[in-house]
């Protein structure tokens, strides 16, 4: 059957469902009853690239931002793409949070739903050159990243995904699946705003609950310059969806304008200017202008590469930002774009976009790839053709604005190596092109090569621009070797960029040059002149010193003309004239004016206004030390410049004077104070009265005209002295400096500061003057004493100058004109008495009339010259002139009785004569018994006396030479000293002492121990004493050492021997018991020890001569009787009894242990044997039966007086009578005893 002649009917597209529906039967076998063979396989490889895709969750957003700029927009909307991320569960699939992504592009087709259905299938794939930039179907699949089952409306289309296989096919990631209610569109539109139009596509994405964070962090950072290199989308935005409307947020980047676009065929070049808003709740808008320069370049044959092998251009954007680059929070500026950001940070200050193959996380390019290599190669070139255009495109932009295009070049190594040459690339062309400002002050801009420019010091150009404005020409600043460097360029914040270029700092000579060329010195005010000072000044140490800078007429002063005129460093420091400055500004004028007075000085001062306008300057110190150290400028004050004056006086009078005039001047300004004034006067010479300079001066006086001196002492004494007699100039009236100085002016000043003297004040001569020699008139005796006066407060007087004063007749007395050391200046009362009480002596009183009654005012004067003022000088003068008679022999009775009733008259007028009798009573004027004494060794001879005048020589006052009428004056002579009644002068008897037996009484005796115990030292009169036989004793007078003073416990010893000498009671009483201290001193016998020996040696003596008779032997018996329980005992006494033979016996003187004191049991041996039987008889040596009574006694002295002990005495004084019938009777019972005391010897 032939075929129909009309073609058949096209089929409907099919609906969005029936589309998916049909995706799912025919590719993924959903519905067939049987299972793709590849179904595995499909699935595991989705999800290997899903996975391995991107290295960061971010990337997701990357993609979908690329596929967005890839789709098609309607003509009448701007582009826009949308993300708000909301807590509503949409989906209700379980997720907190779920991203929703609006685009307004013309919607999803069937073709894109196809391509999202598989794996590796783009539908811009080749279309590299219509400005595609992704590969949609491959970065979607990032999004399971995120989120396990994602959403697309779009076009009619309501499908999703799932990460999970489909149970129905076992593939996951790439099966649509219809949704059927959730969400819906209205879901949908109630999330975006029911208010606005939805969006043709919307992508939702309910987050996985571990990637909520890392979506909300990533989308709070999408970068704004994402749109600078984006050809659809125009607009951004970020927003939170939240129940409470004020807490949701937006953020929100458009490009707001594009403007200034600018084709350039000849390298294939455009430029424009795009400005970049960005928008976030909360926040002010801000916005940044981007220079944008495209510029294509050929693709190279070796950086060709497979991917891009359609592509013949590489079009290169770079991106310079006008302001502040636009980021949100704290992101990092991507530096290379391939459409959209790297994370490459390059650390340039513009943007790299081009076609760059990145690495599959999209992080950064290929940094190995020949296509890469080439572009980066191209860089340099299109910044360089970028830069010349923004620097010199508009000749009359500011000159200001061209230094901030400099910041675009790459000052800091890139943070990526592979960029450094890219870096020096631009460098190399930089450096050799014309482009850098230079400074021309004209309205020609000059651009020069960076190695022909050169930089000023910040200060100078401060400096330079003042001066400007003060008027100064400074066209020719380029003409002094080298182009300066625009001063809108040459600042701090463009180092770094300067360092880049290699911009050298301007060569140290080029700065004097301009100061020189440009007259800077000169024509600037004071201000600016101190600022250049200050500038060369900080940096002359490291920079200047050395240089050309000094030799430049830099410094301004003031010549001796009042002209100014200009000085360098080197010559103001190595010159012989010197600068300065004054120290205090008040003192400047003054200074300037008194400096033409001294051209010796050699000095120079600044001018005023320099100097008022340096003390004004903030950095004064700093440029007046460095003006001291370098240019020897000297800052003086009055006190400094006189000082520098001083040293170069020389014997010129005029200067010499003009300098005490300077100083008295500014000493009456107060200009200098006192001490600095007294300083330069002491250093400064003088001019004599024979015109010469004078440096070495001890002292100086006042011209001779119209001085006191010359009126008091008729010559100058003290010109030997060394003393330097004023110029009369110095008296002068005068004009100075444009200063008066009327007569004796300077003369009172000096007489100040110099101590340049006159009487009264000068400093008297060592020499005598003949004035003083004769009556001096009352104003020069005046003169004098206020000489004295000024004078002796400083010091002593000259030793002559004081002598002749003193012994000058020159004072009137009431006698004559006297010496002042014998005048007297007295109280009317005291000077009348004596004129009136002194008939032999008179007394010369100053005339105190005649010097007006005044001359009390000089009392310690007068007194310091001699003059004595006080009453009892003038006693004292008296007794002198009475001395002085008395030396002469020309001293009367009548004189001294004169003396006595002086000294009661005075008594009588109530003024003391002690100063009187001091004066005469150490003279030996007074007649005595022993010839002339001193008053106070005469005594007054009366009863008191009597005794001591018998046992001593005193020297009595010689009434007998004076009559008893002296008598009448005792209370006078008395206070002269003489001794009136005894009043214990015991030391005197002992002074005066003689020894005359006859005038030995008890009262002498009692006199002479009374002067032992009064007077401490007595020695040799205790000595000579003892030796003396003064004392009465029982027996007669005899010497101290053989007198016993007898004491009632041992006065037994001296019963035992008639004749011993014991003190006389009878003849001194009972009062010399008194003096028992004194008797002891003298070596009376008066302890018991010493009494005890005394005896015993007259008892050896007795017993040697055997003179002891039976009262003695009895009696010292007696005391052996007494004395023996007495303690202590008298041992040598007893020890002597003991062993002296002192018994008389039959035989003959034994000792007690050789004798016997008989009883009858001796009666039997008497016939037979001779025994030493003490001699009971009453003969001579007898001692009679009264022995016996001391029987115990002897016994105890050793005597035997028992016949049983007498053994020894028998047998060695046996004798055989004649007769021996009776010798055996003593054998017989009777005679028992005897015979057993014989019996051991037998």
């Amino acid at each position: 059957m032939p075929p129909s002649s009309s073609a058949p009917a096209a089929m409907p597209p099919p609906s969005p469902r029936e589309h998916v529906e049909r995706i799912r039967r025919e590719r993924y076998f959903i519905g067939r009853g049987e299972q793709n063979p590849l179904a595995e396989d499909m699935h595991q490889a989705v999800n290997y690239l899903s996975q391995e895709l991107y290295s960061k969750d971010v990337h997701f957003l990357m993609e979908l931002v690329q596929n967005a700029e890839d789709n098609d927009y309607p003509s009448d909307v701007v582009p826009s793409l949308e993300f708000l991320i909301t807590s509503k569960d949409i989906t209700r699939s379980g997720a907190s949070s779920t991203l929703l992504i609006f685009n307004n592009e013309r919607g999803f087709s069937a073709t894109n739903i196809e391509s999202i259905c598989r794996v590796g299938k783009s539908t811009k794939k080749g279309n590299r050159h219509q400005g595609y930039i992704g590969e949609k179907g491959i970065g979607f699949k990032s999004v399971f990243l995120i989120s396990s089952q994602p959403h697309i409306f779009s076009n009619g289309y309501h499908i999703k995904f799932n990460e999970k296989p489909c149970a129905e096919c076992n593939i996951g990631y790439i099966v649509p699946e219809w949704v059927e209610s959730t969400p819906s569109l209205s879901d949908i539109e109630s999330i975006y705003g029911c208010s606005k139009v939805l969006p043709t596509t919307t992508i939702i994405l309910p987050l996985k609950s571990e990637k909520v964070d890392a979506v909300k962090k990533q989308l709070s950072s999408l970068h704004p310059e994402m749109l600078l290199f984006l050809s659809k989308i125009r607009k951004l935005s970020v927003r939170e969806h939240n129940s409470d409307p004020k807490s949701s947020t937006i953020s929100e980047i458009g490009i707001s304008t594009e403007n200034n676009f600018q084709s350039r065929k000849n390298m294939h070049a455009e430029s424009y200017t795009l400005y970049l808003s960005a928008e976030e709740t909360g926040k002010v808008e801000e916005d940044c202008g981007y220079y944008m320069w495209r510029q294509n370049f050929p693709v190279k044959s070796e950086n060709k590469v497979d991917k891009r092998a359609d592509i013949d251009e590489w079009v290169i954007t770079l991106a310079f930002p006008l302001g502040e680059r636009l980021s949100r929070k704290k992101q990092l500026f991507p530096g290379v774009y391939a459409f959209l950001p790297t994370e490459m940070v390059t650390n340039f200050p513009f943007i790299i976009q081009a076609d760059f193959l990145l690495a599959s996380s999209r992080e950064a390019i290929l940094f190995d790839s020949p296509w890469n290599k080439g572009i980066l190669e191209c860089v340099p070139t299109a910044f360089m053709n970028a830069f010349v255009t923004l620097v010199k495109s508009t000749p009359d932009a500011p000159a200001m604005s061209l230094p901030s295009m400099f910041n675009f070049l790459p000052v800091n190594p890139s943070l990526i190596s592979v960029l450094e040459p890219v870096r020096s690339g631009i460098k190399e062309k930089v450096l050799a092109e014309d482009i850098v400002p230079c400074e021309s002050y004209a309205s020609q801009k000059i651009f020069c090569k960076a190695s022909e420019v050169a930089r000023l010091k910040p200060a100078f150009w401060t400096i330079l621009h003042n001066a400007r404005e003060f008027g100064v020409d400074l066209k020719n600043l380029s003409t002094h070797g080298t182009y300066i460097l625009s001063s809108h360029f040459d600042k701090s914040t463009y180092d770094s960029v300067l360092k880049f270029l290699e911009v050298k700092k301007v060569d140290p000579e080029w700065y004097a040059k301009c100061i020189e060329g440009s007259n800077l010195v000169k024509e600037v005010d004071e201000q600016l002149y101190l600022e250049l000072l200050y500038f060369v000044t900080v940096n002359w140490q490291n920079y200047f010193s050395g240089t050309n800078m000094m030799s430049i007429p830099l410094l301004k002063y003031v010549n001796k003309n009042d002209v100014l005129s200009f000085l360098s460093i080197s010559k103001a420091s190595q010159g012989s004239y010197r600068l300065c400055i004054a120290s205090e500004m008040k003192h400047m004028s003054w200074l300037i004016s008194w400096n033409k007075e001294f051209p010796s000085a050699r000095r120079f001062f600044f001018q005023p206004n320099t100097q008022s306008a340096l003390e004004d300057f903030s950095q004064k110190r700093t440029v007046k030390d460095w003006l001291q150290n370098q240019a020897k400028v000297e800052f003086v004050s009055v006190y400094s410049y006189g000082s520098t004056v001083v040293d170069s006086l020389n014997d010129a009078r005029r200067p010499v004077i003009s300098f005490a005039q300077f100083l008295y001047h500014s000493d009456k300004k107060s200009h200098i104070g006192a001490s600095c004034v007294q300083q330069l006067c002491n250093d400064m010479p003088v001019i004599d009265s024979y015109g010469n300079a004078v440096w070495d001066r001890n002292s100086i006086m006042v011209p001779a005209k119209g001085s006191k001196w010359v009126g008091l002492m008729g010559t100058n004494p003290w010109r030997k002295d060394g003393y330097i007699e004023l110029s009369a100039d110095y008296k002068s009236a005068g004009h100075f400096a444009g200063n008066y100085t009327s007569e004796d002016q300077l003369l009172e000043f000096l007489k100040k500061h110099l101590q340049v003297s006159d009487v009264p004040l000068i400093r008297p001569p060592n020499t005598s003057f003949p004035a003083v020699r004769s009556p001096l008139t009352v104003d020069n005796a005046f003169l004098l004493l206020e000489w004295i006066r000024n004078r002796k407060s400083k010091g002593r007087l000259p030793d002559q100058f004081l002598a002749s004063v003193k012994e000058g007749r020159w004072l009137k007395t009431s006698l004559e004109y006297k010496p002042p050391k014998e005048s007297f200046l007295s109280s009317a009362k005291w000077g009348s008495i004596l004129q009136n009480g002194s008939s032999f002596v008179d007394v010369p009183m100053i005339d105190q009339q005649f010097y007006r009654n005044r001359l009390y005012t000089y009392t310690d004067e007068l007194k310091l010259i001699g003059v004595r003022f006080e009453f009892k000088e003038a006693s004292a003068y008296i007794g002198s002139c009475l001395l002085s008679k008395a030396a002469g022999n020309a001293l009367t009775r009548e004189n001294v009785y004169s003396l006595l009733r002086l000294i009661r008259y005075l008594g009588e007028e109530f003024l003391s004569p002690v100063q009187l009798i001091n004066s005469v009573k150490d003279g030996q004027w007074m007649k005595s018994t022993l010839g002339y004494r001193c008053p106070a060794d005469c005594i007054i001879h009366d009863s008191e006396w009597e005794v001591a005048s018998h046992i001593s020589n005193q020297s009595f006052l010689d009434v007998q030479f004076y009559g008893k009428d002296i008598l009448q004056y005792t209370p006078e002579l008395e206070l002269l000293g003489v001794i009136v009644g005894f009043k214990e002068n015991y030391e005197l008897v002992v002074i005066n002492f003689k020894f005359c037996s006859a005038a030995i009484t008890s009262q002498a005796t009692t006199l002479i121990l009374k002067c032992i115990r009064y007077v401490n030292r007595c020695e040799g009169f205790i000595r000579k004493l003892k030796d003396l036989k003064w004392l009465k004793t029982n027996v007669g007078f005899r010497a101290p050492n053989e007198i016993f003073l007898v004491d009632p416990e041992w006065e037994c010893l001296l019963k035992v021997f008639d004749g011993t000498p014991v003190i006389d009671y009878g003849f001194y009483g009972s009062e010399i018991r008194s003096y028992k201290e004194e008797l002891k001193k003298i070596g009376l016998i008066m302890r018991f020890e010493e009494a005890s020996k005394a005896i015993t040696q007259i008892f050896k003596e007795m017993v040697s001569k055997s003179s002891l008779t039976k009262a003695s032997v009895l009696a010292l018996l007696g005391s052996y009787r007494q004395l023996r329980t007495h303690c202590p005992l008298p041992v040598e006494l007893f020890n002597c009894m003991r062993s002296e033979k002192w018994l008389h016996t039959s035989l003959g003187f034994r000792s007690p242990s050789e004798a016997i004191l008989f009883d009858d049991t001796w009666q039997p041996l008497s016939p037979i044997a001779n025994l030493p039987f003490i001699d009971d008889g009453d003969s001579f040596h007898g001692l009679g039966h009264d022995i016996y009574g001391y029987e115990d006694e002897l016994k105890e002295l050793g005597v035997t007086v028992e016949a049983k002990n007498g053994a020894r005495f028998a047998i060695s004084g046996l004798t055989i009578p004649s007769n021996p019938s009776g010798v055996f009777c003593i054998f017989s019972p009777s005679c028992t005893c005897i015979y057993m005391g014989l019996e051991p010897l037998l």
